[in-house]
């Protein structure tokens, strides 16, 4: 065993592939003990909060300030609230309201915000237009109130004998605060998500739930086909026969559409992770039980087998005994292709709206059916289904590295 561990750890694909895997592990056990909030609390009221550190406002105004004379502040201000992007949006609507475009200079923002100023209406309906572009331009007008000010902000409270407001602070745009001195800071190194929730807690929670769901699933499917694989090659006969009906009638229909079919006959409210992982057990056993059987016929001829044989052993224990340890190293093989599977089948199934319950815990099925529904592809909100990708695919990779590793070991013909 010990002779057989280091051959296996010897290979550069399986121990890239297990660094991989167990660094992905490591971070789903570790993170939730550092940061214990719920996956799917909501802390965002709005959408799609971009990545970054997050200070509060009302904690900032109180913390010591701090002169600073930058050059390219107002520079960094003003391409903060209006992009490139914006600009060209802004032309758009001009040129669309009649504005000759020899006019417009995006490059000049003051012209420019002053060209926007006289002319732009929200109540006008551009010809040709949708609701969502319309509602772009208005969020855009709302943002440059007070983009070219160089006055101070005024703080002022209301006094309560007089019902007047008075001013207790004035803020410049010199004015800088400490973030170690600001009383609440969040980090969201992956923004929030439609609802509004910490992509990376998220993330960290679907992973775990969706490898659970990935080893469940492995291990129903490789012991169902491991067990018919080996009855059906040993046994044979009309057992060989009945077996391998019921596996080509599931060869014929589609796995990933019998998954389908089964998990929309559960229903939403009783499609819990664990059901799921069985439901693609259940239906993904088929190729192993083929490639087992295909093993243990060219192994129950074998001298050693027929010595069992004549020595008056059950079928049970040759089987367990005299086949089972020599298909071991396939078997392994086996299921954590299985795992890969299972994942990637759970994720399939939620993309559809056909995975666990939305409102128990997540999956990384379920973040990109989310940000599907929500459009986050089409509105350019990456983080909200990029990550999601490519944790499936790092899972994928990595246990397809430990198994071509195994393959190399255990197969001399495969060896360099």
């Amino acid at each position: 065993m010990k002779h057989l561990l280091q051959q296996i750890f010897q290979s550069g694909k399986f121990v890239a592939g297990f660094s991989i895997f167990a660094a992905i592990l490591l971070i789903v056990i570790v993170y939730p003990l550092l940061i214990p909030d719920p996956p799917l609390e909501i802390i965002g009221q709005g959408t799609f909060f971009r990545p970054g550190v997050y200070v509060n406002v009302y904690d900032s105004i109180g913390a010591p300030h701090y002169t600073l004379n930058l050059s390219e502040a107002a520079e960094r201000r003003i391409s903060s609230r209006l992009s490139n992007a914006d600009r060209l949006a802004m032309k758009e609507w001009l040129t669309a309201f009649g504005i000759s475009e020899a006019e417009i200079d995006i490059e000049d923002t003051a012209a420019l915000l002053a060209l926007w100023e006289n002319n732009y209406d929200p109540a006008i309906r551009v010809t040709g237009m949708t609701n969502a572009r319309r509602n772009y331009f208005i969020r855009l007008n709302n943002s440059l109130d007070g983009l070219l000010a160089t006055e101070a902000a005024i703080i002022a409270v209301e006094n309560p004998e007089t019902a007047v407001l008075e001013e207790t602070r004035a803020i410049p745009q010199s004015a800088y605060v400490n973030v170690n001195q600001v009383a609440n800071v969040r980090v969201l190194p992956l923004g929030t998500d439609n609802f509004g929730r910490d992509v990376l807690t998220e993330l960290v929670a679907a992973t775990a739930v969706s490898l659970q769901i990935g080893f469940v699933a492995g291990i129903i499917a490789t012991l169902i086909g491991l067990i018919l694989g080996l009855v059906s090659g040993y046994v044979g006969g009309y057992v060989d026969d009945g077996i391998m009906f019921i596996t080509n009638l599931f060869t014929v229909i589609p796995s990933f559409v019998l998954l389908i079919l089964i998990s929309f006959s559960i229903g939403q409210e009783q499609r819990g992770a664990f059901i799921i992982a069985v439901v693609i057990g259940a239906t993904s056993w088929v190729w192993t039980a083929r490639a087992v059987r295909s093993q243990v016929i060219s192994l129950r001829n074998r001298d050693h087998v027929n010595l069992s044989k004549l020595s008056g052993h059950s079928i049970a224990h040759i089987i367990a005994k005299d086949i089972l340890p020599y298909i071991a190293s396939y078997v392994i093989m086996a299921l954590i292709l299985q795992i890969s599977s299972g994942i990637l089948a759970e994720a399939g199934l939620s993309i559809l709206g056909l995975g666990p319950k939305t409102t128990e815990v997540p999956t990384l099925g379920l973040m990109m059916n989310w940000a599907m529904i929500y459009q986050a592809h089409i509105l350019g909100k990456w983080w909200a289904y990029f990550p999601v990708i490519l944790v499936i695919a790092l899972i994928a990779f990595s246990m397809n590295l430990m198994n071509t590793g195994l393959d190399q070991v255990f197969n001399p013909a495969l060896r360099e």
